[in-house]
Formats: structure tokens, C-alpha cells, sequence
């Protein structure tokens, strides 16, 4: 039985979060929906456009969200993410921020083009260039594509101004292809806890992509389009005047890395966004003195990170150890563990690769379920 079908007929209940069947990733709605308001307003303010990354969140309902509070489109870092969001209405301003190579993922890029609106991809290589060109050629519909620049971590990109340049040729050359401007995600300095030695890496960045941009500029390719950025540079990233728009993605959720950052130069705790996404568990066994377990363990979440928070459901301090694949330990600094059959809910760590776990997400007000959406693009990572 699928999450949806298990938990819909809780839909609605006082109290109904405390029914749930755990593990369960959990959405507070109000710090969601607050979260994407406060960055909508942000960007608006800043006059920049947001193109919002469902990497993080994989979930059409949340797109939809981030559109009706203005945003321009959504980052998606794989092709199947794209087609997922497409096939539930999501279909316009659509950026894929990765290269698509491959000749079957090619094909699949060219079908998507016509079946959305605004469709746009990076590239890095010209004969990447060449293959996007000869497969929207075929297909009749020209392709947006974007010069995807190198931060510095060699993951993916053209690595100098005069490689872009070069590739902007190449681009100019094919007809079926659009020039539609420069991506550069600077992934490395999003997690700079300290807000001045943050803003000093984003500037050195930012003297960088004026370099590419200027060398663009001067070949006649000055970037419609410079996108990057992210939850933990916006702020920064804002003040450069290099980007048009803005990828941020994590704010929805926040997690701890990005709660630990200073993003505004306020302090951490003055973080203007609110942690949204929770895992919910039980305690499955307490038999053991000073220590109970729980029913989430690797498989419930991301495991790349510190292990969970406990935020509620056990005493102030409590800590959570992985004890397997099913299973954690909850072991309270003080005070006694909570009961067998007792609800427990962490913070979830690393919020992408966690929601990726999961089928649905179960929204909340309180303690009543308000929504079960699906994880739309879980697993679609091709």
C-alpha cells in the first residue's frame, strides 16, 4: 500500500500526525509556505527572478507553490527530473542544470522541448553542443541553452573565459540551438558558516564570472541569463550585480547545515527561514536503561551529514545514534527516555538526498494532516 492510500483517510483529523505510520517525512506547512514567501519577497526586492532547484524538494505541489509566489521557472539537475515535473503540469521555465549527454537522454531532451514551454539546458563541451543541435534540428523546435562555467571544483563546466567564448561559437553555430545566457553554481562556499569569510570567497567568485561574462560580452554573447546562486550565497550573491536569477533550492526546508550559516551577517539563529522538513518515528523498544529505540535508521535518512536533531517527543538534549539500517538509539541527557509506542520527531538532516527516501511527503498543521503529496521525481536521477 502506497503512503498515500495508508495515511488519506487521516487527512483532516485533530491529532492525526500522532497516527501516522513511522518512519514519516513530515512537512510543517506554515514554515514552508513562510519560507517561500520570505525568498520570493527577497528576490523581488533585489529585482532578480528565481528559478527555484527541486532537486531539493522532487514534489510538483512544492513547484506550484513557488510559482504562485512568483517564481520565473525551476532548476531541475537531471533530465528525469524535469520529465516528471512536465508530466504533472509543472512544464514551463524549466532549467536543467546538469549536461545531458548521452544519445538516449538527448532524444528525451528533444521530446521534453516540445512538450514544454521555455525548456533550457546547460552545456560544457562543443560536442555536446553539436549533438543538442542535431537532435533539435530534427525535431523542429529550437533548444535554449546556457554556458555552464566552472566555480573551480572541476565537476562540471568550461573551464576559462576563453573556453566559454569558444563554446559560444559553437553554439552561434548550430541553428536549431539558442543562446540563452551563463550558469555558474558556486556549491563549495554555500556552507561558509561565517558570513564575512563566506562573502569573501563569493567575491573572489564573482570577480571570476565578471571576467567570463566581459569576455562573452566582448565576442557579442552578452548573457541574457546569469543563474546561479543558492540558499547559503543569496544574500551575497544579491549585492554582486552579476546574477539575473537566483537557484536556491534548500530554503523550503532548511537543514542543518544550512541552519548553521550566518546568511545575512545577523548571526546564525537570526536566519530569516524556518526548518520545515522532519522524519517522525517511534520508539519500538525499551528495554534497555537510559536508552530507547527507534524505528528510523539508515534507510530513513540521509546519513552524509550529522546524525538527526531530536526537536521533539523526548527530553531537551536527547541524542540520536544510527543503530542499523531499521533502527536508532535515543539516549536523553537527563530525565527519562520516552515510552514504548512514543512519537519522536529529528530534524532532518541533508534535506536532498533525504527526501529522495521517501514516497510522500505528509503535510502538517499542528499535529492534524492537512496533505499527503507524493515525492513526484523520487529516484529519477537519469
Amino acid at each position: 500500500m502506497t503512503d498515500i492510500a495508508l495515511h488519506a483517510g487521516l487527512v483532516g483529523q485533530p491529532g492525526s500526525r500522532d497516527l501516522l505510520n513511522t518512519p514519516v517525512l513530515v512537512v510543517d506547512r506554515t514554515a514552508l509556505e513562510a519560507n517561500i514567501a520570505t525568498m520570493a519577497a527577497f528576490a523581488a526586492g533585489k529585482g532578480l527572478k528565481l528559478r527555484p532547484h527541486a532537486k531539493t524538494h522532487k514534489s510538483a505541489d512544492i513547484a506550484r507553490l513557488q510559482l504562485a509566489a512568483g517564481a520565473a521557472g525551476l532548476c531541475c539537475a537531471k533530465i528525469g527530473e524535469a520529465e516528471a515535473l512536465a508530466a504533472q503540469g509543472v512544464s514551463t521555465g524549466l532549467l536543467i542544470t546538469s549536461p545531458v549527454v548521452s544519445a538516449p537522454a538527448v532524444a528525451r531532451l528533444a521530446a521534453l522541448n516540445l512538450a514544454t514551454e521555455g525548456l533550457k539546458v546547460v552545456v560544457d563541451h562543443p560536442a555536446n553542443v553539436a549533438a543538442l543541435g542535431a537532435a533539435t534540428s530534427a525535431s523542429g523546435k529550437p533548444l535554449e541553452v546556457l554556458i555552464d562555467l566552472d566555480p573551480g571544483i572541476h565537476r562540471t563546466g568550461v573551464a576559462s573565459p576563453q573556453a566559454a567564448v569558444s563554446l559560444f561559437e559553437a553554439i552561434k553555430g548550430e541553428s536549431a540551438l539558442t543562446y540563452a545566457g551563463l550558469q555558474c553554481y558556486c556549491g563549495v562556499q554555500q556552507h561558509i558558516e561565517a558570513f564575512d569569510v563566506r562573502k569573501t570567497a563569493l567575491e573572489d567568485r564573482g570577480a571570476y564570472i565578471r571576467e567570463v561574462i566581459d569576455a562573452l560580452t566582448a565576442a557579442g554573447g552578452a548573457p541574457p541569463i546569469v543563474s546561479g546562486s543558492g540558499t547559503g550565497s543569496h544574500r551575497i550573491d544579491a549585492e554582486l550585480s552579476i546574477f539575473t536569477e537566483l537557484q536556491v533550492g534548500s530554503y523550503v526546508f532548511m537543514d542543518d547545515q544550512y541552519l548553521a550559516c550566518d546568511l545575512a551577517g545577523e548571526g546564525a539563529d537570526a536566519s530569516p527561514y524556518r526548518r520545515s522538513l522532519f522524519i517522525d518515528a517511534r520508539v519500538v523498544s525499551a528495554n534497555s536503561p537510559g536508552m530507547v529505540t527507534v524505528d528510523a535508521g539508515f534507510k530513513a535518512m540521509s546519513t552524509d551529514a550529522d546524525p538527526p536533531q531530536v526537536v521533539a517527543g523526548a527530553p531537551e538534549g536527547s541524542r540520536y545514534f544510527f543503530m542499523g539500517d531499521e533502527h536508532g538509539a535515543l539516549v536523553p541527557s537527563s530525565g527519562s527516555p520516552p515510552p514504548l509506542g512514543a512519537r519522536v520527531t529529528l530534524a532532518a538532516p541533508h534535506c536532498d538526498p533525504t527526501v529522495n527516501l521517501y514516497d510522500a511527503y505528509h503535510v502538517v498543521e499542528g499535529d492534524t494532516l492537512v496533505a499527503v503529496w507524493p515525492v513526484t521525481a523520487r529516484g529519477r536521477s537519469r
